[in-house]
């Protein structure tokens, strides 16, 4: 498949998702996403880092990527990374710790 007839697929994917839902539905959507992958976080102050990666309706899940720092007394307020996945269906979100997208910061 050429490049530019794949991306006019996924550019209709991602255009006709983003059409499905009002402005309000998608913005109470992400605040919803928000507060349960900011539960369920095992960060302090745990922050998303950009916007959340919207998967389609098949897959089910949409991810977000936190950043915060590690309660742990040990790790002297290390900042960490945790991936956040959050199901549509059951709204639940399932995080698991991700440091490796980054270069691991010192540790004092």
């Amino acid at each position: 498949m050429k490049a530019a007839t794949l991306t006019f697929l996924c550019l209709t994917a991602l255009t006709s998702q983003t059409y499905a839902s009002s402005p309000d539905a998608w913005a109470a959507y992400d605040k919803a996403v928000l507060a349960s992958c900011t539960k369920a976080s095992g960060l302090k102050d745990a922050k998303p880092v950009g916007n959340a990666a919207q998967f389609d309706d098949r897959v089910g899940y949409t991810a977000l990527l936190l950043q915060g720092q590690y309660p742990q007394k040990h790790m002297k307020g290390a900042q960490g990374a945790e991936l956040c996945l959050y199901n549509k269906k059951s709204k639940t979100a399932y995080v698991t710790e991700w440091d490796s997208i980054r270069p691991a910061a010192k540790v004092n």
